[in-house]
């Protein structure tokens, strides 16, 4: 499963052209790049069709677009628990998969890592689940990440009304991967 996004930040530029970031950097400061910065911000957006130019003009493979995996963040409480099921996940299929346990790292993790997927324990303790989805959803740079919420023993009720709430999709048997898989192949389908 790829995910494309139409707007890539430096660093998802350095990797696919394989270059430094910096390198990058220079790339758009010299005007060699196009692309626009955050208002009110130093950080750079670069559009995916102004990249594909750029590298198409320079000669650098554009083979680099179509590879990578699907960026998880997993917020659960108990650390070992969610240590688990990424190891788990990451025999399913191409993930590159984080681990955040509690609310101020999840928050930090959502920035820096730019999760495509957030599979995040409703029954958790020092996290707020729907503080987060909130943050998640109303953050321009995140518009295309699936806030997933798991938690064993929903109704049809309780999990219809939490993607009433904002979250993508809800897994109701987290010990089921192949219903994890599901959730997460169907909110990325939409991302794409």
């Amino acid at each position: 499963m790829i995910l494309k996004k139409d707007v890539l930040t430096t660093g998802q530029v350095a990797e696919i052209c394989n270059v430094a970031p910096r390198t990058v950097t220079k790339w758009f400061d010299a005007g060699r790049l196009r692309g626009y910065r955050i208002p009110g911000s130093r950080d750079r957006r670069i559009p995916l069709s102004d990249l594909i130019a750029f590298m198409k003009e320079h000669d650098i493979p554009t083979d680099g677009l179509e590879k990578g995996s699907v960026r998880i963040l997993i917020i659960d409480s108990q650390t070992e628990t969610a240590r688990r099921f990424a190891e788990e996940l990451e025999t399913q299929g191409s993930f590159d998969i984080e681990c955040a346990h509690n609310s101020f790292d999840a928050g930090l993790m959502v920035q820096k890592f730019m999760p495509n997927v957030i599979l995040i324990d409703l029954m958790s303790n020092e996290i707020n689940a729907h503080h987060l989805c909130d943050y998640v959803r109303n953050n321009a740079e995140l518009t295309d990440c699936a806030v997933i919420a798991m938690a064993g023993g929903l109704s049809e009720n309780e999990a219809a009304n939490l993607c009433r709430q904002g979250f993508a999709a809800v897994i109701t048997d987290p010990a089921d991967i192949g219903q994890t898989l599901q959730a997460i192949q169907e909110s990325c389908s939409v991302l794409q």
